[in-house]
């Protein structure tokens, strides 16, 4: 689920599905994480939920208040028309630098 990326930063690949089942153990590998930049794998993503959708909006909050680089990368074609289709298209297009 995690191993390192370039420039440092975690790459943590996201689940399948971010639903409610998977929304708990990502949401503590994620804590385990707090104050490492991380680079979010969504190539594999073929759902995101709502509740999928808050936890990463509330761990990009987290890691900008922290100003830790935080960013979405690669991702699938399910994930981005979710993301778009629950009014965070931003959440795909932009990374987010411990300087935002």
């Amino acid at each position: 689920m995690t191993g390192l990326a370039e420039g440092g930063a975690v790459r943590v690949r996201l689940p399948r599905s971010l639903d409610i089942a998977s929304v708990e153990p990502l949401a503590s590998a994620l804590l385990a994480l707090r104050g490492s930049a991380i680079d979010l794998d969504a190539s594999e993503v073929e759902r995101l939920g709502a509740l999928g959708l808050q936890l990463l909006l509330s761990a990009r909050l987290t890691w900008r208040t922290d100003k830790v680089a935080f960013s979405v990368v690669d991702p699938s074609a399910a994930f981005a028309g979710d993301a778009a289709l629950l009014g965070a298209p931003f959440l795909v297009s932009s990374e987010m630098n411990p300087d935002d």
